[in-house]
């Protein structure tokens, strides 16, 4: 009993001693504005870092060796909330695809390329759509 008496009697003494050394006690004194300065420009910098690599990443991405006018998108209609139809330029055939989540399809090669008449049309009519083009493609207008 007269033992734990002792070590109760030395408590005090013990709580007046930090847990830490002493230097490294003093050093963690800093302001709290200093840190968050830091703590700022340093999540500032990884940030300007990401964007710099996502604008480098898209740059290099359209140097790749794409001749001009060898892959083109001529018309596009939707034909569902996620599927639509495609109508794309490969060099100098034309191919109506099937674009649908998961998957791609070629639909149909035509076999004379579609030439959209936009301004050949008479001012007062509107372009045929997609749909009046594929159809007459299809052979079925």
């Amino acid at each position: 009993m007269t033992h734990v008496l002792t070590l109760l009697a030395g408590a005090p003494a013990l709580a007046s001693h930090p847990f830490a050394a002493p230097g490294v006690a003093a050093a963690s004194s800093a302001s709290p504005v200093s840190g968050l300065g830091q703590m700022t420009l340093a999540l500032g910098a990884v940030l300007a870092a990401i964007f710099g690599l996502a604008w480098v990443a898209r740059r290099v991405r359209g140097i790749g060796g794409r001749a001009a006018g060898s892959l083109d998108v001529l018309a596009e209609v939707r034909l569902g909330p996620k599927e639509r139809a495609v109508l794309i330029k490969v060099g100098s055939a034309q191919l109506l695809i099937g674009v649908a989540p998961g998957r791609v399809n070629t639909l149909h090669v035509l076999a004379e390329p579609i030439v959209p008449s936009v301004a050949s049309s008479s001012p007062g009519t509107a372009p045929p759509s997609f749909r009046a083009l594929l159809l007459k493609s299809l052979g079925k207008s």
